[in-house]
């Protein structure tokens, strides 16, 4: 009889355990991606009532913000237990998903607007509409500038602005190991080289015009919820004095950021005109900071601990179930941001077009921004249910890339 071999058998290794989703992360990344899509229509109406006409600081803090509780949660396990080498292989690697994500949005959305002009059926010039006529009219120059990232028009300065800040943080995990303090240090030198001495990057080299948004201004907002959700800073206390300091702070903002009162009434306009160095949103000034600190505070007490007070209770009411669905799709699309952003930006153009084509009336608007919600979210369910590798059989293993 042959004899069975006793040679141990390799066992398989076991998955990290998942981890565990930040309700208040996925629910205010997902409510910014709907923002994003207001913002971006072109002359959309609904885009007057969105919160950056309410503050001085917008949709865009409360996204580069989040992406830096997320990064602390996707990256800063592999820091912790493989190592600032492996780390920072990790972070190259979303940085590369991210450029040939801005790289692909480009591209779609410049060949989109190339194509309805070349119908001949449209009044606008939908290629002069994105100032991308020179991209055309230069490629030799452009496209060589455009991969490396030193011509970004202005529509995709998003993208460009989130990698070179992702770029940042292996040096400022590095910066922590040595001391919080120098970390610190690093973060609001970059600032305020931002800020005071006018470091930034050149964003066409045929011309003196930065990125619309400085990385290294912006990157205070990324290390800022980077720092809070790696603990690296302690949560605020939860207390009345800093509530209405809070509040104080967005009610003050209000009638200064409001572009009605800014319009009819000239000493406000005084104001931003003296003072808008702090108010600017390129190098990200401080006022945008301090206004974002506020509005963020207010939202975490709001919210609960760990988001307790997002979540639905145990009761089976019509509210309750509506307020459960409506959490669902959310959330949804704030945990799938980068390719809801990715699309919304393309979206964005193409809505404006079919505006263009009925009007921009009110019930026209209204039904272009619910069409585009709905692909939003058809898109963040498409790419949760791809993720989930639904080809593979329960319990087989991986495979390798083909």
């Amino acid at each position: 009889m042959q004899q069975l071999s006793h040679q141990p058998v390799a066992a398989r290794p076991v998955p990290a355990p998942p981890r565990p989703r930040d309700p208040r992360l996925d629910f205010f990344r997902g409510l910014t991606m709907f923002i994003i899509l207001i913002a971006h229509v072109p002359s959309n109406w609904l885009a007057l009532w969105i919160p950056a006409r309410f503050g001085f600081s917008d949709a865009t803090e409360v996204f580069v913000f989040c992406s830096g509780m997320a990064s602390a949660l996707a990256f800063g396990r592999v820091f912790r237990d493989r190592g600032l080498a492996m780390g920072t292989v990790r972070v190259g690697f979303r940085v590369w998903q991210v450029y040939w994500a801005h790289i692909g949005l480009f591209i779609a959305v410049a060949a989109a607007m190339a194509a309805l002009n070349m119908t001949g059926l449209f009044a606008v010039d939908y290629v002069g509409q994105l100032n991308l006529r020179l991209f055309f009219q230069s490629v030799e120059t452009t496209l060589p500038a455009l991969m490396t990232l030193t011509y970004v028009p202005n529509y995709f300065d998003i993208l460009p602005m989130y990698l070179v800040v992702l770029a940042l943080m292996p040096l400022v995990v590095a910066l922590v190991r040595i001391d919080r303090r120098l970390a610190a240090a690093g973060v609001l030198g970059l600032w305020l080289g931002a800020n005071l001495l006018g470091w930034a990057l050149s964003a066409e080299p045929w011309s003196d015009r930065e990125w619309f948004f400085n990385p290294f201004g912006w990157q205070l907002v990324f290390f800022t919820g980077f720092a809070f959700m790696a603990r690296w800073l302690p949560a605020p206390p939860r207390n009345a004095r800093l509530m209405w300091l809070a509040g104080v702070v967005l009610v003050v903002s209000l009638p200064l950021s409001y572009y009605r009162i800014i319009n009819a009434v000239p000493a406000v306009q005084d104001w931003r005109t003296t003072w808008d160095p702090l108010l600017q949103k390129t190098d990200f000034g401080i006022l945008r900071y301090v206004h974002f600190l506020a509005l963020a505070y207010l939202a975490w007490i709001a919210v609960g601990e760990r988001g307790r007070r997002l979540l639905p209770t145990n009761g089976t009411g019509p509210l309750v179930r509506l307020w459960s669905g409506t959490l669902a799709v959310v959330m949804t699309v704030g945990q799938q941001s980068l390719a809801v952003f990715v699309f919304s930006m393309f979206a964005a153009q193409l809505l404006g077009v079919v505006l263009d084509v009925l009007g921009r009336s009110v019930p026209t608007m209204v039904l272009i921004n619910a069409v585009g919600f709905a692909m939003l979210v058809g898109v963040a369910y498409l790419v949760a249910w791809v993720k989930s590798q639904p080809w593979r059989s329960p319990g087989a293993a991986p495979s390798g890339d083909a």
